[in-house]
């Protein structure tokens, strides 16, 4: 490589920390200032250049210059600033930079960008982007239910960008195996199908078996270049998602973030609850706010693991209450989905069956111990209806978790105090400690992040040949069992500023889980020594 290569590679870029020998030997002399700096040096600089910058978007686009310029100083400075660089470099702030892509683009992050007009390219596509590098784990998005903002097209692949980043804060997946891939197949938003600036395929959204085919073509051409590749699909639009995930799932190292991760950490979260309250999860009563492709995966998750723990599932499913906007949804609701359809409740169940049109009269009727919103509908956890779900449970186990916080169904100070500190809460976005009577309440945070960075490095080090139901429980069981069930006001997940370090928990449970089942696609003698040679440092 020439020099000037080298310096605007970031996978090599060391920038002022080429040693004296490393720019003679690279024909660097004189390209760079003379000081030579140590890693933990360029660390303190960037993050003193970082707290100077303003606002959220600022500072994220900051730390993008410095991913572009240099991945191991970007993740050394991500790495130990994980908890306060997180809201910056994914949700809530990529939510701005995804609006806003076209008109902030400044180069493509090693992504693919696929498109539905021309399928032929696929292959030649994935080849250029992924050069010469060993892809283990590619991130694909195609940009039709971006968080919960909607439509973005081909600015969605600023999603599969943020979210490899956290792979490898969190679990320390090396970078450079990474790939970052959109499916643009159009887009319905009205605002980029009529601005000048919008760098997508500027038509509406294809779909049935042409996009479906455009997915396989996809799919097999990432198995065919990446033969251990651990797929990971996100933000696909609610009728897309799930049968994406069904189609590839017994046969490929697949995972689908929206549908299994959110199920994941809400499971996580509410096993970390039941540790604290000391109480059983199949004397739980379900109540999923927010019936879409997150509320429905949630449902499925907690209903498995119904089912794990001794019920049948015919029992299991009556535990189990779906609400969406026309209210509690019923075997003859109109236009129910695949995923809806188990869970959907016959009308005879209720004397007032067609008065349960809103979240209130619901919950009045059948009494949740669990209520889990997705809905993105701010404050839909209101102060009746927590009050009511309140008057039946001793500790209401309660998760807004919907996201932004603009959107969140409650803010975490208000069930405090609407309960007298009995709910056991989690919401979607970070919280402050709630302080109330004397006792200081720590609020987990259902993050994904908090067990999809452990689960891909679980998978990936065992090499395993698909992700089950069972990795997927021991993930959950591995994560719920570190709350502190002792302490007063604890919070029902783990913190996270202590992400990298329960990765490594969560991965280890997700390989004995694939070693035990045979489904390890190559010899492992130990599963701890497996992960910590899969993980990379930040270091030069």
């Amino acid at each position: 490589m020439s020099p000037n290569e080298i310096l605007n590679d970031p996978f090599k870029n060391k920038g002022t920390a080429f040693t004296t020998a490393e720019r003679q030997s690279l024909g660097l002399v004189g390209m760079l200032p003379p000081k030579v700096q140590s890693l933990s040096e360029q660390a303190e600089q960037v993050y003193a250049q970082y707290q100077s910058k303003s606002g959220m978007l600022e500072k994220r686009l900051f730390l993008m210059q410095i991913f572009n310029e240099n991945r191991v100083l970007f993740y050394q400075v991500f790495s130990q600033h994980v908890a306060e660089f997180m809201p910056i470099v994914y949700d809530p702030t990529i939510a701005t930079t995804v609006e806003n892509y076209s008109k902030l683009y400044v180069q493509p992050q090693n992504a693919a960008f696929l498109s539905i007009d021309d399928p032929d390219a696929i292959q030649a596509s994935l080849k250029n982007a992924a050069g010469d590098r060993n892809i283990r784990l590619v991130v694909v998005t195609d940009g039709e239910g971006i968080l919960g903002i909607g439509d973005w097209g081909t600015q969605g692949v600023d999603i599969a960008v943020g979210k490899l980043m956290v792979y490898t804060a969190a679990a320390g997946i090396d970078p450079s195996q990474v790939l970052p891939v959109v499916l643009d197949v159009g887009t319905n938003n009205q605002e980029l199908l009529h601005d000048p600036m919008y760098l997508g395929n500027q038509h509406p959204r294809i779909q049935g078996s042409q996009y479906y085919q455009f997915v396989n073509q996809f799919v097999k051409a990432v198995e065919n270049l990446f033969p251990h590749v651990y797929l990971h699909f996100e933000d696909f639009g609610r009728n897309n998602a799930a049968a994406i995930l069904n189609r590839y799932k017994s046969n490929n190292l697949v995972f689908n973030d929206d549908i299994q991760g959110t199920g994941i950490i809400v499971l996580a979260g509410i096993l970390g609850a039941l540790n604290i309250s000391k109480q059983k999860l199949t004397d739980q009563r379900y109540l999923c706010f927010g019936a879409g492709t997150a509320g429905a995966g949630i449902t499925q998750r907690i209903f498995e693991e119904m089912v794990n723990a001794g019920l049948s599932p015919k029992e299991a499913r009556e535990h189990f209450y779906m609400v969406d906007k026309q209210g509690l949804l019923f075997d003859d609701t109109p236009n129910l989905t695949p995923e809806q359809k188990p869970f959907a409740r016959s009308r005879t169940e209720f004397a007032n069956a067609e008065d349960l049109t809103d979240l209130l009269s619901v919950v009045k009727a059948v009494h949740p111990t669990i209520m889990v919103g997705t809905s993105t509908q701010a404050g839909a956890f209101s102060e009746a209806v927590v009050k009511e779900m309140a008057a039946h449970t001793e500790r209401p186990i309660i998760f807004p978790i919907s996201n932004p916080t603009k959107l969140i169904e409650a803010h975490a100070a208000d069930l405090v105090k609407w309960t007298n500190g009995k709910a056991l809460i989690a919401t979607g976005v970070p919280s402050n400690n709630v302080d109330y009577n004397g006792t200081t309440y720590e609020i987990g945070q259902a993050n994904n992040a908090l067990i999809y960075p452990g689960l891909g490095l679980g998978a990936i080090a065992s090499t395993a040949k698909v992700l089950n139901d069972k990795m997927i429980s021991a993930a959950a069981h591995s994560l719920g069992g570190i709350v502190d069930a002792a302490k007063p006001g604890a919070a029902v997940l783990p913190p996270v500023t202590k992400l990298y370090d329960f990765s490594e928990t969560v991965a280890e449970a997700v390989a004995k889980s694939t070693v035990d089942q045979k489904l390890n696609q190559q010899p492992i003698e130990s599963v701890v020594d497996a992960i910590r040679a899969a993980k990379w440092k930040p270091e030069y």
